[in-house]
């Protein structure tokens, strides 16, 4: 099967939106998130989905 990579860009809600897609998807998982800060909203985050 062929990969597929994309590149999302939210301007809010970043984590909720994450949360949701990987609860979409029955093999999806979180791989890492950055904050820019204790108190922060997500800066990056890379998820995957089907593996």
């Amino acid at each position: 099967m062929q990969k597929i990579t994309t590149f999302l860009w939210f301007e809010n809600n970043a984590e909720e939106l994450m949360d949701l897609y990987t609860s979409i998807f029955k093999d999806a998982k979180v791989l890492s998130v950055n904050l820019m800060g204790d108190d922060w909203p997500v800066l990056t985050a890379k998820f995957q989905l089907e593996g």
